[in-house]
């Protein structure tokens, strides 16, 4: 991607989050310790769905790739961040920043595609157990979630290019931390309407979309949960669901608060707040929730757990049988 002839901005300066000075060094520790918990989190997961051979189901498919765009989705922003809150101020260069928006909203956007997705497997489930397998068959999960990211990525190849093809005169300061498209438009030597469109528009009837067929997953759901006739079966079903809807609600409500808005000097103030939510905060949180109100899931970590436990106490004892040894031997 050539950068346009008449920009004289070659690099960009990031911001950062508005905090004191006194507090960089906490908010530093803090976000690290949840970007490390992120990345713990999610590898655990993807790793248990690998080895339990009862989570080789379309539901835990579709967590896999949730788990994967979590790990990569905020590794785009975060590390960044954090270098960004040890020394206040972090050049980026226009073609580094570029590849920052391409990333972020592909991944961004495949994400909330998979969340329709990951409601219609929960749909077919509920309302048609016996054919489940049956619709939700091997290739239909590798088509639903392979068009899930060939959409993202094509999503956010527009945005990328739009944004490429500006000039950037300066000033080269970009009021947040990392490179999102409503900040740099500000930034922009030309006339951005045609950007902003597109972002209302593109990412707004993506969001939109996504959202209503969400809803409308659930609606069928709901209806479906009243014709079952056991409490423990009912209880199952919406254990799932609501672990599933927990996240929906935390990444949707953010999404549309960040670029639903026309884009303001106070509303880009509070962008950066809410993108802490989304890029931090909501990628450490969809394993503990999947994980914590999920049975089967709960099942294979302590499954995996106790495995761990019992070789690692065959490792003691023969560690212990051969010290016996040496000292016994002459």
């Amino acid at each position: 991607m050539s950068l346009p002839n008449n920009s004289i901005v070659t690099e960009f300066v990031l911001v950062g989050l508005p905090i004191q000075i006194d507090f960089m060094k906490i908010t530093f520790l803090c976000f690290l310790i949840i970007y490390l918990i992120n990345l713990t989190a999610n590898f655990c997961t993807m790793a248990i769905i690998i080895i339990d051979l009862p989570l080789h189901t379309p539901m835990y498919f579709f967590l896999w790739n949730l788990a994967f765009l979590d790990i990569c989705y905020s590794s785009v922003v975060v590390p960044k961040m954090l270098i960004g809150l040890l020394s206040q101020k972090q050049m980026i260069s226009f073609y580094g920043c570029m590849l920052q928006v391409q990333f972020f909203h592909f991944l961004g956007s495949t994400e909330v595609i998979l969340f329709s997705v990951m409601s219609y497997d929960r749909f077919v489930a509920i309302a048609h157990p016996l054919r489940y397998t049956t619709i939700m068959s091997p290739n239909a999960c590798l088509c639903l979630a392979l068009c899930s990211w060939v959409i993202g990525f094509f999503h956010a190849l527009i945005h990328t290019i739009m944004t490429a093809k500006l000039p950037f005169c300066g000033p080269n300061d970009i009021k947040h931390f990392f490179c999102d498209v409503k900040p740099m438009l500000i930034l922009a030597c030309a006339d951005t309407s045609l950007n902003l469109k597109l972002i209302t528009r593109i990412t707004g009837t993506l969001t939109t979309t996504t959202l209503v067929l969400t809803i409308l997953s659930y609606i069928f759901i709901s209806k479906y949960l009243f014709k079952i006739k056991t409490s423990q079966g009912r209880r199952r079903a919406l254990s799932t669901c609501s672990a599933h809807l927990c996240v929906v609600s935390l990444q949707y409500g953010t999404a549309v608060f960040t670029y639903a808005r026309p884009s303001t000097k106070d509303s880009l103030d509070q962008d950066r707040m809410a993108a802490i939510l989304f890029t931090v905060i909501t990628p450490a949180l969809n394993p503990i929730i999947y994980t914590l109100r999920n049975k089967d899931m709960k099942k294979a970590l302590k499954k995996l757990f106790l495995r761990k436990c019992s070789f690692l106490k065959k490792v003691f004892y023969l560690l212990l049988k051969l010290k016996k040894t040496c000292l016994v031997s002459p």
